[in-house]
């Protein structure tokens, strides 16, 4: 028997969510939609499966993320993405890497509903415009002009230097280790002056309401938490969303998943989501795929 074409393109699918809503929990739910809707299809009617399963995808994904706006304006502090688990592979597709993370999804955030869908479309996973088209009810040439110009959006606002790998890991374990212990000075020898902390607690953990902005103000930030729970604090290496990243336990419960930007060996950004709805997908690698 051959393999379902929903199932084949399973992961597609879910990335395609994920990286519209920016919520695993809410890409599952259209994923889930897209399935019962499959499910009411003549698969020998559909010339092409995969385009018309991400055109399903998409319009549930646009249909979740309108509905979704007013609760995210009434969010408690800064709203930052659901992180991921991922393997190490992701990061081997460096596109997809970038696609999913926690920096670019913050920066889709500022994107409309139609704007973000085509740019993940067509930028990401390189759907050709007239099927871009079809799934967000627009016309071809209207969806080139939004795609042009969410790409500016995007350009103006993401991180522009990318670095390897290893000097990510690198300075991702210097970080952890700054925090493990607390000391001032380490912290702000790993970050760079005008390093920006961003906190996600969704009013149901303690986190700062407002970006904190300056080596010495967001180092005082971290130590302040490591006194917190000093005894207790443990750090740990992992991949988030494709890139090195880190998890925080207190008292052996995870408290914080943190995934930062690194420029010229030192950290510009930090996210820190503690937001305890957010941390329910860090102990199994998701699967994502282009």
């Amino acid at each position: 028997m051959t393999e379902s074409p929903f199932v084949t393109h399973r992961s597609l699918l879910f990335t395609v969510a994920y990286e519209m809503l920016g919520s695993a929990a809410d890409a599952e739910d259209v994923v889930q939609e897209s399935w019962l809707r499959w499910a009411d299809v003549d698969p020998s009617q559909v010339r092409d499966p995969r385009a018309y399963l991400v055109r399903i995808v998409t319009r549930q994904a646009l249909n979740r993320l309108r509905s979704l706006s007013r609760s995210r304006e009434e969010y408690v502090g800064e709203w930052l993405p659901e992180p991921l688990l991922t393997s190490p592979d992701v990061a081997d597709d460096v596109e997809l890497a970038e696609s999913v993370s926690i920096a670019m999804l913050t920066v889709l955030e500022t994107l409309g509903p139609t704007e973000r869908a085509v740019f993940v479309l067509r930028e990401v996973f390189d759907i050709p415009y007239g099927e871009i088209a079809e799934a967000v009810g627009k016309s071809a040439a209207t969806v080139r002009q939004v795609a042009r110009r969410a790409r500016e959006h995007v350009a103006a606002r993401q991180p522009r230097v990318r670095v390897s790998r290893s000097e990510q890991q690198a300075v991702v374990e210097r970080f952890l280790a700054a925090v493990r212990t607390g000391r001032l000075q380490e912290l702000v020898e790993v970050m760079a002056p005008d390093v920006v902390l961003i906190a996600d607690g969704g009013g149901l953990a303690a986190a700062a309401l407002a970006p904190v902005h300056g080596a010495e103000p967001v180092a005082k930030v971290l130590a302040r938490a490591n006194q917190a729970g000093a005894a207790a604090l443990e750090t740990t290496a992992v991949w988030l969303n494709g890139a090195p990243a880190g998890r925080i336990e207190i008292g052996g419960e995870l408290a914080t998943a943190l995934s930062v930007v690194v420029e010229n060996g030192r950290i510009t950004r930090i996210y820190l989501v503690r937001n305890p709805r957010k941390l329910t997908r860090l102990d199994e690698p998701s699967d994502l795929a282009r």
